[in-house]
Order: structure tokens, then sequence, then C-alpha cells
């Protein structure tokens, strides 16, 4: 799976003006549903707020990737953004984020949404590549980098 086949660089926030989770989280999903790639915003926020109750999304090292399935969405859709300032997201690791990346599926696709979270996820072990992320400026800079190392 490319994730530059599911995120379009419209849906890139750099810098997010939230600063906590859920203004975070509402941001990101408000930037699908700005982009005309949500069935229903608040759907969707709902799928969303209900997984990240069950257990927080931040995974550590200032990732955090909140999503869910549910039928707001036609396809599996994704968002991404940078906190200029660190957001507390009740990590696992207890530390603040800055990249947050949104993956929203329908909820009877289960397939394509777990090999873009482990997709994600391996991409994320690259710290060379995530320190670049934490410091792009702008959502060209961001969209950019991950295509390079998606193509890469």
């Amino acid at each position: 799976m490319v994730l530059t086949q599911i995120l379009q660089p419209t849906c890139v926030k750099a810098p997010l003006d939230g600063t906590d989770k859920n203004s975070v989280i509402t941001e990101l999903v408000d930037l699908l549903a700005d982009n005309n790639l949500l069935l229903d915003r608040d759907v969707v926020l709902e799928a969303v707020f209900a997984r990240e109750q069950t257990r927080s999304t931040g995974i550590g090292s200032g990732i955090a990737i909140p999503h869910g399935k549910c039928e707001g969405v036609a396809d599996l859709v994704m968002a991404v953004g940078i906190a200029q300032v660190p957001v507390n997201f009740d990590s696992i690791d207890q530390k603040p984020v800055s990249i947050v990346i949104l993956l929203v599926s329908p909820a009877d696709r289960t397939g394509p949404h777990i090999q873009a979270l482990a997709r994600i996820s391996r991409l994320m072990l690259d710290e060379e590549f995530k320190a670049k992320l934490e410091k792009a400026a702008s959502p060209e800079d961001v969209y950019q980098l991950i295509s390079i190392k998606e193509s890469g």
C-alpha cells in the first residue's frame, strides 16, 4: 500500500491550529469534510472519538494515529497534521505529539484500514524521516516528504 494513493495534497495541515487532542482530531476531520471526502462529518467524528475513548491512539515517539471505521465514508481516507507546539494526546509514553495522522475507513473494509495503519507505523520507525516531518513548515513540504519516502 502506498499512502499517497490515499492521502490527497489538500488533506495536509501544517501547522495545525488545535492545541489539544479533541481540537486537533476535529480539525483533521473538518479538513477531510472540506475536501468532500466524507459522507457524514458527524458520524466520522463520533467514530474517531469513540475509538479514542477505548484507548489513546498516541502511539509514542511524538506520533498519534487517530482512526475509526464507520458509515460516514465511502472509501479509506487520510489526513495529516503537524503541530508546531506538541499536543498532549494521552500517549502511551506520556509525551506530547507533533505528527497526527488521521485514518477513516468504511466499517466493512478492515483489510485496507489495517494495511494503512501498518504502513504508517513502518514509515514512522524511520527517525530521520520523522524528524523532517516534524520540521515541515507547510502542507506542501509534508506531502512532498511523504511522496519522496513512498517512491524511494
